[in-house]
């Protein structure tokens, strides 16, 4: 369980940070990684962008759109984490590629060789086709490539549930609600503990939470219902977005803000009480 998240403590729980590769442009985003490092951000989600994405809201759709801009696609990606891997101490990599537009013409028994070779901790296929999934499995266990597995609170069935944790040798992605990423369950984090249990009582893998975390709030209650980590996807993105309008230092500020994701909130004490 402590491959992705190391820094796993009663009081720390896990962070991985969701970035499109090429948003921010790639020379940036080689600054930014060990920046986020040092600070001691689990992991980094990093995306091939794609395009359209129908579990994506605007935010993530847009910067999707601004990395295909530039070019970047699956072998752009895998060369850029080859090249900053080595600069990383503990920061992990799981990699995410959508099936039907970065590897259907691919083999995917050379896709797993390829970003094994390319330093990635893991790796996240998005949309991969049902009949493809016991090849998939049985390349990635050959390549000894860790995997990141998904499974939906609320909309799962018990036995999908159970697949993914069976799967999961990265970490498993537990989606907070059905819907688009930024948005948060309606009735909180609370409300996903049951699923979280049953999905510990299985897995070996640590359990992501993600979709809606915002803020350090939302973290501590991802913390609380037993997660291992929680996933800020938006929230970033959204950082970047608005350093890249103004043109500003985007690797301060997007450091600033995974900071205030890992910086324990000080409630203040109520009037007459005693630290």
């Amino acid at each position: 369980m402590a491959r992705f998240f190391d820094q796993l403590t009663p009081d720390r729980p896990g962070l991985a940070l969701f970035l499109n590769a090429g948003d921010p442009p790639l020379d940036v985003l080689a600054e930014l990684l060990p920046a986020l490092d040092e600070i001691g951000v689990d992991c980094l989600e990093l995306a091939v962008p794609f395009p359209g994405s129908v579990t994506d809201g605007k935010t993530v759709r847009d910067s999707a759109d601004r990395a295909l801009a530039q070019g970047v696609d699956l072998d752009v990606t895998l060369e850029f984490v080859a090249r900053v891997r080595p600069t990383l101490k503990r920061l992990r990599i799981a990699l995410l590629a959508d099936w039907s537009h970065s590897l259907k013409r691919r083999s995917l028994a050379a896709v797993a060789g390829e970003v094994v070779d390319s330093g990635v901790d893991g790796l996240l296929v998005h949309g991969l086709p049902p009949r493809l999934r016991a090849e998939y499995h049985r390349v990635t266990t050959e390549a000894q490539l860790p995997i990141v597995t998904t499974c939906y609170h609320g909309v799962s069935t018990p036995e999908v549930q159970r697949e993914a944790a069976a799967h999961a040798t990265a970490y498993l992605y537990l989606v907070a609600h059905y819907g688009r990423s930024g948005t948060a369950p309606a009735a909180g984090y609370a409300e996903l503990a049951d699923t979280v249990v049953r999905l510990n009582a299985t897995a070996t893998a640590p359990i992501a939470v993600g979709f809606g975390v915002k803020t350090r709030h939302d973290v501590e209650a991802v913390h609380r219902i037993g997660a291992n980590a929680a996933i800020v996807g938006s929230a970033g993105v959204g950082v970047v977005e608005r350093a890249l309008h103004r043109r500003t230092d985007l690797v301060a500020e997007f450091g600033d803000f995974a900071r205030s994701l890992l910086h324990p909130i000080h409630y203040p004490l109520a009037s007459g009480s005693t630290p």
